[in-house]
């Protein structure tokens, strides 16, 4: 069916709930880095879904993938044995050194499910009063009521009250500020090396070790949220390993299974046997086809892929360095923010859209999240339309 953008609005506005602040555009098609909306106009993306389509729209590879397996059994449920996930978990902890993965369908449940597997292992090892997780203020972790507790944010703990106990927020890049947090009751410290939705804000690498240092000597569990850093979106397959650590349980999702919704929890030596039979389950996760879909990106991440994103992640930096209007660029890979000097960054998102080409913010930042593989020319030709608008 056919629908003029207007129909398409006022349909989206009478039957949708509007928790979405949406741009003024509806797309219908896309290709590699291109989208195309009701009118055929084509847009440069920056933004990937939110750090989603991995490789893009309609990459070729992984649709074969996904098409093979939708021709062979789409969900069973996990009662049984399925090869794409044998298969992706089987590849994961060999590329990471994590020894058991854990499924599910987004990024928040990997949250859920990274903090659950804490509060278990400090359960069954020291009993039911040591449960505290230490995230930071300013972090980011999810929508569901557990990781919004833990969410390090004040303006995301209105409206739901009470939110859950068990969560205290240090101050990121204090190490002494962390260390009074920490009690008897503390299991885990849960953090984002790079603080995506709180501004592309990283961490810094001494702060990293210190915490990692301070985790291993108390035997405090070591959480590295890569919901939005992971699978290669930093040019490291995981950010953590930039900061030379060893976290005892990873969460991911977002470009895992390139535009398909998947989450996953990997766990370390420590706390690889924690999740037991009926501790924690999801219906629809590792489902075969979303599987397959991840299998097909995940092997693809290899180290000559990964440097191709440094690379990219030089030309962007090298292409904005310059600007007058940018204060500062932030971030690792193609995940980047941009501090403006005298532009208001939502402002700048709308003029970009105009000129075709998607970009992000986050906080009063602007935010790159371009596909992983994005052609050196597409990547180019959009940093230039943002530049304009920036110098303009």
């Amino acid at each position: 069916m056919t629908y003029t953008f207007d129909t398409l609005k006022q349909l989206d506005s009478s039957n949708i709930a509007n928790t979405y602040p949406r741009n003024d555009v509806a797309f219908v098609s896309g290709n590699g880095s291109l989208l195309y909306d009701t009118e055929g106009k084509e847009y440069i993306d920056f933004t990937s879904g939110i750090g989603v389509n991995a490789m893009g729209i309609c990459d070729v590879a992984w649709q074969e993938a996904v098409k093979e397996q939708l021709g062979k059994i789409a969900h069973i449920s996990n009662l049984y044995y399925t090869i794409p996930q044998i298969e992706l978990a089987k590849l994961m902890c060999e590329k990471t050194g994590m020894k058991k993965v854990f499924f599910g369908n987004s990024g928040a449940e990997a949250n859920e499910g990274a903090i659950k597997c804490a509060r278990k292992y400090s359960f069954d090892k020291y009993g039911p009063d040591r449960y505290e997780i230490i995230t930071l203020v300013n972090s980011f972790h999810g929508r569901t009521m557990a990781t919004l507790s833990a969410t390090g944010q004040d303006h995301f703990h209105e409206f739901f009250m009470p939110f859950l106990d068990g969560f205290q927020y240090a101050q990121p890049n204090d190490t002494e500020d962390l260390k009074k947090k920490i009690t008897a009751k503390t299991c885990a410290v849960m953090i984002e090396t790079i603080q995506g939705e709180g501004g592309v804000q990283p961490l810094d690498r001494k702060y990293v070790e210190e915490v990692a240092a301070i985790c291993k000597e108390k035997d405090i569990l070591l959480i590295v949220d890569e919901v939005q850093t992971g699978n290669g979106r930093t040019g490291w397959l995981y950010s953590y390993m930039a900061f030379g650590i060893t976290p005892d349980i990873v969460s991911t999702a977002k470009g895992l299974a390139g535009g398909l919704p998947f989450g996953a929890v990997l766990m370390g030596e420590k706390c690889k046997d924690t999740l037991n039979s009926g501790s924690h389950g999801s219906t629809f996760g590792g489902n075969p086809v979303v599987a397959a879909g991840a299998l097909n990106v995940f092997s693809r991440l290899d180290e000559a892929f990964l440097a191709e994103i440094k690379e990219k992640e030089k030309m962007i930096d090298k292409f904005l360095g310059k600007c007058e209007n940018i204060e500062s660029i932030t971030g690792m890979g193609l995940m980047k923010g941009i501090a403006l000097k005298n532009k208001d960054a939502k402002e700048v998102l709308k003029e970009c859209l105009k000129n075709g080409l998607l970009i992000l913010t986050a906080k009063e930042k602007l935010r790159l999240l371009p596909p992983l593989n994005i052609e050196n020319s597409l990547l180019e030709k959009g940093l230039s339309i943002l530049k304009e608008v920036i110098e303009k």
